[in-house]
């Protein structure tokens, strides 16, 4: 499908691709990995054609279609939230506008037989056009997609206006996922979704008919989905036909037998070229040595594949010990009549890390705002307990460092004068060294700005702990790191964060954040996982609710057969409806049609027809639920 052949790019004197070769398969969904600055962004951008390399070729096969998430958004603002959704089906649309004008074309009355002739085939053409792309259900998969993606039923008809940026950045991949592109070019994906729009996506994902090439920090995400690993590194492609965990075990096991074929290698040349050294002294032996020396010339030499290895050096000053209690909250907060926390009862401990998790909008960055004081209560109170320092790491803290200073000024304004001389060398930690120190915020990538602002707070003293979404723009690597760091820290930690591998194993309790409460687990992430039953959260709840309803009331045997009979006369009802809107549909693709006296009384019941299969549709899923709460 797409074969990529001595990729050469160079930015003044690094070299981003050392011409390396890539050729893509149909069906292959591939995990892009490698450092913050590898050139992952810069492959997807080569490869939808947003700039060219300085030498080698791109080329996709004729036909094939492909999708960009763009960073930038493209919206109309004053647009409802579905219709910009259903912008995606740019292609039905002009086609269902085609049929409009021959349908109002043909009203008018066509004398012209062959022109009337030409129409019908047209107007047929473009019925079959249509059905194919699945014309007449576009509308229930961009509201089944949007609410996969977090949206509820009464955001739809909301202006996009109304929104943050990263709920328009949610229709953003809406529109990408409903224009369903033979090959789909994601570039962090999950940056703006909570847990359970993630775990949507990714079962989505898995199910896609097409080729996927994916750009992220999840891992359990990457794995789950791609069967197809590369890895970028020091401009050369490193293939894998595996998914992301079996790829680091391949990849340890590469180096090891690299390594272990190098060192017999060397072994065996340094011998040769001892005794090469011993003959050249001997004139009787010299001729032999001369030939050992151009059998050794000829010896093809192992080499170690030149892995970036280096890590950021991360270590939190050793905390001071605060009193047992460290937060008691008790406290609701409002912004004007938007209830975001109400009546919540919170209490943290010494030593206890704990998790903050639960869609987006339900309070998680603003109970932690709360505790840090950047925000205060609408009534009630938060009290930290005896000598508690809070260290906080915001949701935004890598965007708020002053673009224009360096990196070196950045690290002076925010150091102590007796840290002042260690400056360089903690920036060397976090993998900034030599003429790096002098660079200005401005030019550094959202990671490297996510290391600089981490950087800041070794040099800051504090025994509580909050970071909220800390691994956003960070690769896997400097993410492991952060969450080692974190394992070992002994003060008390609060982490607000959608990423599933970094929360796993990580704290003691995971708090969920649901209807302006908030529901405490005895567990990690993968605990409350499994103790919410199902992995979609809105599906757990939907079913909770009924479930709540079914144990309030006992049901008899009569009652139960009677459900299922519901469920079996819907599901009935719906083969029939189904059975009856396809054959109108295969009278109305019939070139006759449109001279049928009682065409617009079929049209009418056509669209009646589909009218009433939506509402049992609707009706089947409701009733069908419920018996599922009591069976």
């Amino acid at each position: 499908m797409i074969n990529v052949q001595g990729l050469y790019i160079q930015y003044g004197d690094r070299v981003l691709f050392n011409r390396p070769s890539l050729t893509i398969e149909k069906n292959e969904k591939i995990a892009l990995i490698g450092r913050n600055g590898a050139g992952k962004s810069s492959l997807l951008k080569l490869l939808c054609g947003k700039f060219s390399p300085d030498e080698g070729s791109i080329n996709i096969q004729n036909g094939v279609s492909l999708g960009y998430l763009e960073q930038d958004l493209d919206l109309n603002y004053d647009t409802p939230i579905l219709d910009e959704a259903k912008k995606a089906f740019e292609q039905v649309n002009k086609l269902k506008d085609e049929l409009e004008e021959i349908n109002q074309e043909l009203e008018t009355g066509i004398e012209d037989m062959d022109l009337l002739h030409k129409l019908l085939e047209k107007q047929a053409d473009l019925f079959t056009r249509i059905d194919i792309l699945g014309g007449n259900t576009l509308e229930s998969e961009a509201e089944k997609i949007l609410l996969g993606l977090g949206f509820k039923s009464k955001d739809l008809n909301r202006k996009l206006s109304e929104f943050s940026g990263g709920w328009q950045m949610r229709v953003e991949i809406a529109k990408l996922l409903l224009r369903k592109p033979e090959v789909l070019l994601l570039d962090e994906p999950t940056n703006h979704l909570d847990i359970e729009s993630i775990i949507w996506l990714e079962k989505y994902l898995k199910n896609y008919e097409g080729n996927i090439i994916l750009i992220s920090h999840d891992t359990q995400f990457l794995d789950t989905i791609c069967n197809k690993t590369i890895e970028i590194d020091n401009g050369v492609f490193y293939e894998y036909k595996a998914s992301y965990y079996k790829y680091i075990a391949l990849r340890e096991e590469r180096i090891t037998i690299q390594e272990a074929a190098y060192k017999n290698q060397q072994k065996d040349i340094e011998q040769k070229e001892k005794i090469i050294k011993k003959f050249m002294a001997k004139a009787t032996k010299t001729k032999m040595a001369q030939s050992m020396q151009k059998q050794l010339d000829k010896v093809e030499r192992i080499s170690i594949d030149a892995f970036n290895l280096k890590d950021m050096d991360l270590r939190f000053p050793k905390p001071q010990r605060s009193g047992r209690l460290v937060v008691d909250a008790n406290c609701s907060k409002n912004y004007g009549p938007i209830k975001v926390l109400e009546d919540i009862h919170f209490e943290l401990e010494r030593g206890q890390k704990v998790a903050f998790v639960g869609q987006n909008g339900q309070g998680k960055s603003t109970l932690a705002k709360l505790i840090v004081g950047n925000i205060e209560a609408t009534s009630g109170k938060i009290e930290l307990g005896h000598n508690v320092e809070i260290g906080y790491y915001a949701q935004n803290q890598a965007e708020e460092l002053d673009r224009n200073k360096t990196l070196l000024e950045t690290m002076e304004d925010n150091a102590s004068p007796e840290q002042r001389p260690k400056l360089r060398s903690i920036l060397g930690s976090f993998l900034f060294s030599g003429e790096d120190v002098d660079k200005k915020v401005s030019v550094l990538s959202g990671g490297e700005r996510a290391r600089l602002a981490l950087a800041i707070m070794v040099l800051r003293e504090f025994n509580l702990l909050i970071l909220d979404e800390p691994t956003n723009h960070l690769d896997i690597q400097a993410k492991a790191v952060l969450k080692d760091t974190v394992m070992n820290y002994e003060g008390t930690c609060i982490i607000v964060s959608h990423d599933r591998d970094f929360l796993n194993g990580l704290t003691d309790k995971t708090f969920e954040f649901r209807d302006n409460k908030i529901i405490e687990y005895l567990g990690d992430v993968n605990y409350f996982l499994d103790k919410r039953a199902l992995d979609n959260m809105r599906d757990v709840e939907q079913v909770e609710v009924i479930k709540e309803k079914a144990a309030k009331k006992e049901i008899s045997s009569d009652d139960l057969k009677k459900m299922k009979r519901k469920v079996q006369y819907l599901e009935r009802d719906i083969e029939k409806l189904e059975e009856s809107i396809l054959k109108l549909q295969n009278k109305m693709y019939d070139p006759e049609f449109y001279q049928d006296p009682e065409k617009d009384k079929i049209l009418a019941k056509h669209g009646d027809l589909k009218k009433e299969l939506e509402d049992k549709m609707k009706e089947w899923e409701l009733k069908a639920e419920e018996l599922d709460a009591f069976v």
